[in-house]
């Protein structure tokens, strides 16, 4: 029993913590929190690739495949790579066995970009990464994934702004609401106003205002149940974060916030799907001041903490959600603000106006 207990990876075990303060009723006690914890799918394919086997994993990734579920194929490489990162063994065993495999192809994409996205000498590591998102590409036609995880890459490269609408189209043909590419050209977005124009507060307002634009017609265009629907909200998150909310029209950020808690009213309480999306809207709510719609997302996520957006502020993601939590379930009748600090980099700086 407990060799196998030291085969689980971490994160599927609940983070407990030494004191255990009181909590209104039907909230889960702070032990009883985890952080991004897998759902019911991913969960197993993680602890046998703890165990050094990749057979799950690889049938996971090949089910979403099938079914054309990329929301859930984009999530769930996202992961695995991440723990392939620390523990490869699986992953080069899956490597060996299956070469030619369209799913492992596309996670050693992802790994490969997450291998060079921290080192300083960040783009010209990822353009050695290039072969491997194009053979991730070939190996389904249909997937849009792979031309997410190569927006990312066109971003850490520091790519021109034709290549990377290349690179979009290609990727909302394939599924014109996919959240992931979403994201990734937000990001670039973001990352290309400040990198073009110089980083000054002028510049920082205008990527936030084209930020705001390319999300609400992104999130008009979608349907009310796509994630995408969450895009203004995640828009918002930057502008708050980059200390120029005041910059923006107070009406687009609580707009952004409103559209958010419409779509995370369309999922069950406590459901990890939609656990990240209102981590981060109870963020955005904090900063609007949203006191009443903030403890409501905090109950609507019941045991689902996320490391974004909490990671981004703290060393220690869970304890923060946690302490947050407190502060606002616990004080009701309160409007103070809880002292949210500024988010940093992966490297401990804080965070320029690309970083969400």
């Amino acid at each position: 029993m407990v060799g196998t207990m030291a085969l689980l990876p971490p994160f599927i075990r609940p983070t407990r913590m030494k004191r255990i303060p009181s909590h209104p009723a039907g909230v889960p006690a702070a032990d009883e929190v985890l952080l991004d914890a897998p759902d019911d799918r991913l969960g197993p394919a993680l602890v046998a690739a703890g165990r050094g086997e990749h057979g799950p994993a690889a049938e996971l990734l090949a089910a979403t495949r099938a079914a054309a579920q990329w929301e859930n194929r984009d999530r769930y490489t996202r992961r695995l790579a991440a723990f392939a990162r620390s523990r490869p063994e699986w992953f080069d065993l899956w490597r060996t066995a299956a070469p030619h495999d369209p799913d492992r192809l596309l996670l050693e994409a992802q790994l490969a970009v997450e291998r060079a996205w921290p080192s300083p000498a960040r783009a010209e590591l990822l353009r050695e990464v290039s072969p491997l998102i194009t053979a991730a590409a070939r190996g389904d036609n249909r997937d849009p994934v792979p031309w997410r995880v190569a927006l990312d890459h066109a971003r850490g490269t520091h790519a021109g702004h034709k290549y990377f609408e290349e690179l979009w189209e290609a990727a909302v043909r394939r599924a014109p609401h996919h959240y992931g590419c979403h994201v990734a050209a937000l990001r670039y977005l973001a990352a290309s106003c400040c990198v073009v124009w110089g980083d000054t507060p002028h510049t920082a307002r205008a990527s936030h205002r084209q930020c705001l634009d390319f999300a609400d017609r992104a999130a008009q265009d979608a349907p009310a149940t796509s994630l995408v629907q969450a895009l203004p909200a995640r828009a918002a998150y930057g502008c708050l974060t980059d200390d120029c909310g005041t910059e923006v029209p107070r009406e687009r950020l609580h707009a952004a916030a409103d559209r958010a808690i419409a779509l995370s009213a369309r999922f069950p309480a406590a459901d990890p799907w939609p656990a990240e999306v209102r981590n981060k809207l109870t963020y955005v709510l904090v900063r609007l001041e949203r006191w009443a719609d903030a403890r409501t997302q905090l109950r609507l996520i019941g045991p689902y903490a996320t490391s974004f957006p909490w990671d981004r502020i703290s060393d220690d993601p869970l304890g923060e959600f946690l302490r947050l939590r407190a502060d606002l379930l616990e004080r009701p009748g309160t409007g103070l603000l809880p002292a949210l600090g500024r988010p940093r980099t992966e490297h401990g700086r804080h965070a320029p106006a690309d970083d969400h």
